[in-house]
């Protein structure tokens, strides 16, 4: 068996993979319910908005939290570090409640809150929503 902080990480991996699955399972039931609802004629752009925001979710939700090599979850951080000048680390805590924000200060990770946080989240989603809808064919 191995080391404590081998098993410890282990389980914090673990965790990390469950809450993402059941994430997961969560989107892909919204995604069956909303085929099934009456077919209501919805715009082009109407609908590729809609797309673009469920993919900037599931990025946010999934890849940002996964520490992914992703390209376009690697640009995403990097933009919003570059555009804020501040490094950010986002997780889950196994508790399963909403995503903590933790950034890089001199005296060690310090958690975001407050405005901060929402203004944090809003530029984040800003931005996945741009790069996502600019990919997008």
């Amino acid at each position: 068996m191995g080391s404590p902080a081998n098993v410890q990480n282990m389980l914090r991996t673990y965790g990390r993979q469950l809450t993402s699955a059941k994430r997961l399972a969560r989107f892909r039931r919204a995604l069956r319910a909303a085929g099934s609802e009456d077919e209501v004629e919805i715009s082009r752009r109407a609908r590729r908005k809609e797309l673009v925001e469920k993919i900037a979710r599931e990025i946010i939700e999934n890849l940002i939290v996964s520490n992914t090599d992703n390209p376009m979850v690697v640009e995403i951080v990097n933009d919003l570090e570059r555009q804020t000048g501040t490094r950010y680390l986002f997780e889950y805590p196994l508790d399963g409640n909403d995503v903590r924000i933790l950034k890089e200060t001199e005296n060690g990770p310090l958690e975001v809150r407050g405005e901060e946080r929402l203004t944090t989240m809003k530029r984040l989603w800003d931005m996945t929503v741009e790069k996502v809808d600019r990919t997008m064919l």
